[in-house]
């Protein structure tokens, strides 16, 4: 039995004693942890301490360095406000002087005025003595006068009278042809102030007139696909659009040349669509065209729809409007057929409202006096006849269509209108710059204004300005005196009324210029 508890007695002691030199180990191991986490701990701490000296010394260094710059920046702020300061003196100080010296101008002046006074109260007194004398001579000469006569005050009065009477009888039948005359002139000067006003409150562009349009082509190679073989491409075109394909030496452009311009516009737009697309045969030349023509088309209503906007004129006919739009597309004489009746529209308009007329009413009678241009060349007769059947076909009123057939004088008047139209159609085409023919008119007559200006003595140069309208002329002040400038603009003016033929009126301004310069120092 012995034997048995022996070996389990062993065991435990062994196994006590393996723990306990285990627990040994594992207690060394731990304390050896210990030490090494309590010098890493300090290690870390030093390592902070240094980060956060080393933090705190840029931090001074970085607080050392805001306040040298607030410093600097401190001081150059306040050396600006001393300049500043400086000069505010300095200016202060010249305005004191400045006023010292207007002041003692003033004391001056302020002396001379009451020399003047007292002058002038002397001259009043003997002023008033010598009428006092005068009125005694008087009454003394009417005394030998009625001894003379042998007729009393009364009786010569009557007399006196009498003859005033005839004199103011005859002066008065003059007065009354002068003032008959005065107002045949006023009359027409009045209508001409009446366009010349019409003028002036509108100003349009000058158009050009072409036959031939240019498309730019990406190279030359695209010639020869525009022609195509045997000329088939071109030949479709032509047919398809009836305007000229010229195709020459000019580099990268073709040229369309026809004296439709409609057709021409069509051709133009549908040959630049051909080159950006790139096929190019006689099916695609076809659809292309068409397709092009009903965009002019639609273009041409709303060109008629837009003019009619801009000139509030509502309730017209569509097909009227289609007219309208198509003027945008053809030229008289150089000048843009839509253009000029949109000018002359604006021009009557205003015409009317100076004499008291229906304003809209007018407008509308210049935009359609010349619609019978782009009627279809199939229908006989001058084009204001063509106009006027038109618009009386379309609804107008018999105004208008008047106003339309007489506007070159035509037909009879039947209303204020007619006339007005007229005018302004006549104002329209000669005004400078609006037709080719009369621009070279219209730069003699500004040179002939400048040279008769120049004629005269003591014109240094003369300048024509405002369409010529306006004349200035530039006089030397050693030879012409103010009373003389007055005089030779009145001079110029009379010269001009005699030697020269022109609208409106002209204004004359002569300058004469006196400067007079000195240095404060």
């Amino acid at each position: 039995m012995e034997h048995v508890w022996l070996p389990a007695v062993a065991g435990i002691c062994a196994a006590v004693v393996g723990f306990l030199i285990g627990y040994n180990i594992i207690r060394r191991a731990c304390a050896a942890r210990v030490e090494t986490a309590k010098r890493i701990g300090e290690s870390l701490i030093a390592d902070a301490r240094k980060t956060v000296e080393n933090q705190k010394k840029e931090t001074e260094l970085e607080v050392k360095d805001r306040f040298l710059q607030m410093k600097v920046k401190f001081e150059e702020e306040t050396k600006a406000k001393r300049e500043e300061i400086k000069d505010a003196e300095s200016k202060l100080s010249e305005r004191e002087s400045n006023s010292e010296r207007k002041l003692n101008f003033l004391t001056r002046k302020e002396a001379s005025l009451n020399e003047k006074t007292h002058a002038l109260e002397n001259k009043e007194k003997v002023l008033e003595e010598r009428l006092a004398e005068s009125t005694r001579l008087i009454a003394e000469q009417n005394v030998r006068l009625e001894r003379i006569a042998g007729m009393r005050k009364d009786e010569a009065k009557r007399e006196l009278l009498k003859n005033l009477e005839d004199e103011a009888r005859m002066e008065a039948a003059k007065r009354a042809r002068e003032i008959r005359e005065t107002a045949e002139r006023e009359a027409e000067r009045e209508s001409r102030k009446i366009v010349a006003v019409a003028i002036q409150r509108y100003a349009a562009e000058q158009c050009v007139e072409t036959t031939v349009s240019v498309v730019g082509l990406p190279s030359d190679d695209m010639k020869g696909r525009i022609i195509g073989r045997e000329g088939r491409n071109i030949r479709a075109f032509e047919t398809a659009t009836g305007v000229d394909v010229v195709i020459d030496d000019t580099p990268e452009a073709v040229i369309i040349s026809g004296f439709d311009p409609v057709r021409r516009e069509i051709a133009r737009l549908s040959m630049e669509k051909l080159v950006q697309d790139g096929r190019i045969h006689p099916g695609r030349i076809e659809e292309i065209v068409k397709k092009t023509r009903e965009e002019i088309e639609e273009k041409i209503l709303q060109t008629g729809e837009q003019a009619c906007l801009d000139l509030g004129i509502n309730g017209m006919d569509v097909e009227i409007v289609k007219l309208i739009g198509r003027m945008k597309y053809r030229s008289s004489y150089g000048q843009n057929c839509l253009a000029h009746s949109m000018e002359v529209a604006y021009l009557a308009g205003i015409m009317a409202a100076e004499l008291n007329l229906d304003e809209p009413l007018a407008r509308r009678a210049g935009l359609l006096h010349d619609i019978g241009k782009v009627a279809p060349h199939e229908v006989e007769g001058s084009h204001a006849e063509i106009g006027a059947d038109l618009a009386r076909r379309y609804g107008e009123c018999e105004e208008i269509v008047n106003a339309i057939r007489g506007h070159h004088g035509e037909s009879d008047s039947i209303s204020l209108y007619t006339p007005i139209v007229g005018a302004a159609d006549a104002v329209s085409g000669a005004r400078p710059g609006a037709r080719r023919e009369s621009l070279e008119n219209y730069v003699k007559r500004l040179a002939k204004l400048e040279e008769i200006a120049d004629g005269f003595k003591g014109v240094e140069k003369s300048y024509a300005i405002q369409a010529g309208r306006e004349i200035r002329i530039m006089v030397s002040n050693k030879q012409v005196n103010d009373e003389g400038a007055a005089e030779l603009a009145y001079n110029i003016s009379r010269k001009l009324e005699k030697e020269l033929d022109y609208p409106g009126q002209i204004k004359v301004v002569v300058i004469r210029e006196t400067r007079a310069v000195e240095f404060a120092r």
